[in-house]
């Protein structure tokens, strides 16, 4: 047996899914076996979320639909109309659009901040007392 019929088995071989042959040819045995090698490999592009990744991911479908109040002017936050006085609203609270939900103080001026929507307050994002900044997130609303 030549080495050009060898070279034209193993060019078969690799053109099928055959992946061993037995060829006798004028008293010569060959014998070619190929393992067989996975062209691609397909690896998920995805991996399963943590418990933390999925935590973090339903936080933020959840804070997608509330309704966040924002300063809009730079001040002092006050949450109640003087230090002795309860806070206009805690978290759990039903509001009402237009309901005061706080007060920022700016240059001598305390300025009313009033609910946007009808809703439960979720959670009051400033301290009484904070500086806030315009825009700044200050309070998280659930519409109902």
């Amino acid at each position: 047996m030549e080495l050009d019929d060898l070279k034209g088995l193993i060019e078969l071989l690799k053109e099928t899914d055959i992946t061993e042959l037995l060829v006798e040819k004028d008293g010569t045995k060959v014998k070619i076996k190929r393992e067989k090698i996975f062209s691609s490999v397909e690896i998920p592009l995805t991996k399963p979320l943590s418990v933390q990744e999925t935590i973090i991911r339903e936080t933020e479908e959840e804070t997608q639909r509330l309704i966040t109040v924002t300063s809009p002017i730079v001040g002092t936050f006050y949450r109640s109309p003087s230090p002795d006085a309860p806070a206009f609203v805690d978290a759990g609270v039903r509001i009402k659009k237009g309901q005061v939900l706080c007060i920022i103080e700016a240059m001598k001026l305390m300025n009313e901040i009033e609910s946007e929507a009808d809703g439960i307050l979720v959670k009051a994002l400033v301290e009484n007392g904070q500086p806030v900044e315009y825009g700044e997130p200050l309070f998280l609303i659930e519409p109902v």
